[in-house]
Formats: C-alpha cells, structure tokens, sequence
C-alpha cells in the first residue's frame, strides 16, 4: 500500500483525528513509530517515515510511542473491501482469521491452505497492502494486547504474556525488552498493587472504533433479537453467555470513554482472551470504516440520503457461526419475534446451564446448544414444522462432520456454494450467514422481501430478486451495508 508522503505529512501536522489508525508515522532519529495525533513535536518531513500499519512499523525496526499509544488506534478498515479483483479481499480474509488466532493455533501452511492460495503470493499481497508479513501481523496484534492489558488492567504480567498469546513468560519478556528497551514492568505507570483478574476471570478493557457509531441502532438490533436466557439488555448494556471449548462465562458491552465500547469479560481461562476479543469485534463490527463506506455508497442517490441519515450505522455480526446459522433458519418465513421464541425453547431445552450464574446479570442462564446435541435431537418437539427441524438437524450433523463449516472461505462465492450445499438452505440464508458470521461486505440476500419493501417505500416500485440484484450493483463493494440501511429504514 503506497502511502503519499505530503498528504500524510499534511495529515501529521494538523493532528487531524480522521487519519488515526489510517497510517503510523515513524521518526528515523528516535526509531520510534506514532499515531498521527500524538501530542509530541512534529519531527522534520526528511525525519519521518509512513507506514499503513503498526506491524509494517515494527517489522522495519520501530517500537511502539509510550505516549500516543498506537494499541490504542482504531482499527483501519480502509483495506476492506476496496476492489472487486478479490485481492484486497483476500488480505481481509487472511487479517480476520489472524485476528481470531490462526497463526496461533497454526502456522502459514494452514492459513495458506484455507485461503486457497499460495504462501508465497499471500506474503505479497500482505507487503502490498498491509506493509508487514502475515507473520509480523500476528506478532504486532499479540505485542500491542499485551500493552493495553498492561495500561488499562492490573493483571499480574505472568497472566498478561498468556492472555496475550505468547507461549511463555521468557518470551514475553525478551519480546518487550527488544522493542520497548525495557521490562514490561516498567511500562505501568501508577503505585497500586498487581491484582488478579476479578471475580471469575472478570477484566474491562476498551475496544477502539472509528466514529461515527450508532450504538442504539446496533443494540435496538441485538435486543429484538435476543434469546432467553442467551443473552440480556438493560441499562444501555448487551449482556451474554459465551462457551468455548466447553468454558463458559459472560460478556457485558457498553459505550466507554471516547471512541470505544467498554467490554467487561467475565472467563475463566485468560488465555482465550485474544479469541474473545477477535468475536467482540466481529459482532459489533469495530472494523468498519464508515467514512469509506458511505463515501463509496453516497454515489447512489438513495444511499446518499440513507448515509446522512444514519452515518454510524453497522453491521452487527454474530458470536458464533454455528448459532447464527440456527437463527437463520428458525428465521426463514417467520417473523422475528417468533423465531426468538423459537430460538428461546432450543435453548432452554438443549443448551448447557451456565456454570456460575452471576447475581448482577440474572438475565444469564444458558449457553448455546453444541452442535452435537442439536444433530442427535427431535426438535420437531419444540413447535416447528419437521422440515425446519430437520434443516436445523442437518445442519449441525454437517458442522459435526466439519468443524470448520462457518469459517472464512477463499472467496463470497466459495462460501455461498458450500453454504447452499446443506439441506434446506438457500440462497437468503447463505447470503444472511455471510454478511453476519463471515463478515463479507459485499454478500446481499437480493430475494429479501424487507430488501424489496424498503426500495418500494422510498422509490415506489417493489423490485423482484432479479432487479433488486441490477440495482445493488451500485453498491458494491457494501453490499452488506447497504441491505443494513434499507432494513433499519423500513417504517
């Protein structure tokens, strides 16, 4: 990604905010890199650098600002969906599953392979847009988690090298000394003692988002949508049961301090943080960036107006791939009232009793049903038409038989083909799947019949399937954001 140096220069001098997260600017006599709002002096333009991330930073030798805090940054989402060649797309797909611990988990053969491409082209395009290696990626998002549990917890550093990803203390150590000159103890800045995490793994931290961010809209969206005993809304707060790897614990999201959800996570095994903190993001699609998105589809008049109206407005994505694709299902031709209903008695009739029941959050008492379960059962019992039941059978006996089902694909086409393929399941379905579990901008339920009111409400004339897709060409590459205005303006 060529960055041009007076435009970001420009940007650096002005402290202007719109640029944050955007680009880092290194300063070659401190080998230090910043975020363009640092409070510190503006260095010479012959003395600085720009990079399109703080891993491309890292990777060329730089450490972290102790006093602008690059952990700090909003993420940039102006990467996403930026070409319709699937190129750029295939360095979101490989960003995300990084993001949700792939390399952690694996190496570059396993990343490459569900990719679909070759490592040697991945590295490429990784140099290319992003400026750093998949490798360096991976290292940087483990390095600046470990600053921010540093600067905003008081976790001991022994759990703060775990939660972080690092395989152990010695390396967590060597890694912080290398880059920050200095232990990672002298990085906390206060005299209160180290504690432990709260009551059941419980910490807060807040996560970055690039504003606008139209919380009500995003939590009017998961209230009208929330399960019984899964989940919870009160006091301008989301509340839910999560599982993992048969751990369970609680979530609580709320608006924090400047531009940022404050997410407080109540888990018992610290090292499934990053893996938790990937999902967050995910769901409450802390990735975007709005000023691209409505840029690109403001060309359209009737975006254009829908934009204006609502700026901040997201795509809400889902916790889990399996749970959402049983949403959608309990979902096809009812409406959504029923099928939270619906999804309420599959949950207190299958799904596992939460551990620990937390007094201030009553609201939680189950987790998700496991696939396992679902397979084996007669959900035709819960008051659905046995077809139904028997997709939503089908279903989970097909996660069971690969696990990996609901994971990033080389492509939105990709995925959709291999969605269509489970019994009862088409093409709404899929397209539903991928814009909230794969989190594909461009995916677009064009059978949608809120799709068809909302234009038939603003423009008079309700499309078919076929027009609604010709119309939607307008849209690309945010598709997914344009379906999610046209349902949030539907009166």
């Amino acid at each position: 990604m060529e960055l041009d140096h007076d435009i970001c220069y420009r940007a650096l001098a002005s402290r202007d905010a719109r640029f944050d997260g955007r680009f880092f600017i290194a300063v070659k006599t401190t080998r230090i890199y910043c975020r363009p709002i640092c409070p510190a002096r503006t260095a010479k333009s012959e003395n600085v650098m720009f990079f399109p991330s703080a891993a491309a930073a890292q990777e060329s030798g730089f450490r972290p600002c102790l006093r602008c805090r690059p952990e700090a940054a909003p993420d940039s989402g102006a990467w996403r969906g930026v070409s319709n060649t699937g190129v750029s797309n295939t360095v979101s797909r490989a960003l995300a599953l990084i993001e949700m611990g792939a390399l952690d988990e694996a190496g570059m053969d396993a990343l490459v392979a569900r990719l679909g491409i070759g490592e040697r082209q991945l590295r490429r395009l990784f140099v290319q847009h992003v400026g750093a290696s998949p490798i360096a990626v991976a290292q940087t998002r483990r390095v600046l988690l470990a600053k921010q549990l540093i600067h905003e917890t008081r976790l001991p550093f022994t759990e703060i090298a775990f939660a972080a990803g690092f395989g152990s203390v010695r390396r967590f150590n060597e890694v912080f000394q290398a880059l920050y000159q200095r232990p990672p103890s002298a990085l906390r800045h206060g005299a209160k003692p180290e504690q432990s995490a709260g009551p059941q793994g419980e910490i807060t931290l807040l996560l970055r988002y690039r504003p606008p961010y139209d919380w009500p809209a995003m939590l009017g969206f998961l209230q009208a949508r929330a399960i019984a005993g899964l989940e919870w809304v009160a006091d301008d707060c989301y509340y839910r049961s999560i599982s993992l790897d048969g751990t369970h614990g609680t979530i609580a999201v709320r608006p924090g301090a400047g531009h940022a959800l404050e997410v407080t996570i109540r888990f018992p095994r610290l090292a499934a943080l990053p893996a938790i903190i990937a999902r967050l993001r995910r769901v409450f699609d802390l990735a975007a960036d709005p000023e691209i998105i409505n840029r690109q589809l403001a060309e359209d008049p009737l975006m254009s107006t829908l934009t204006a109206a609502r700026p901040g407005l997201r795509v809400p994505g889902a916790w889990d791939g399996f749970e959402l694709a049983m949403r959608a299902v309990l979902g096809q031709q009812i409406t959504v009232t029923a099928a939270v209903k619906l999804a309420g008695k599959l949950v207190q009739q299958y799904g596992e009793p939460l551990h620990e029941i937390a007094v201030d959050r009553p609201g939680l008492t189950h987790v998700f049903p496991q696939a396992e379960r679902v397979a084996a059962a007669d959900l035709a019992t819960l008051g659905m038409p046995r077809t139904r039941a028997a997709t939503l059978s089908g279903v989970a006996a097909a996660l069971v038989a690969n696990p990996r089902l609901f994971d990033t694909r080389a492509s939105l086409e990709e995925a959709v083909l291999t969605l269509r393929e489970l019994p009862g399941i088409g093409d709404w379905t899929a397209q539903y799947i991928a814009i909230r579990q794969l989190r594909e901008t461009d995916a677009f339920p064009a059978g949608d019949v809120g799709l068809m009111q909302a234009i038939a409400q603003h423009e008079g004339d309700r499309p078919n399937a076929r027009q609604l897709t010709e119309r939607a060409e307008a849209w690309r590459p945010w598709r997914a954001y344009a379906a999610q205005h046209l349902w949030a303006s539907i009166v």
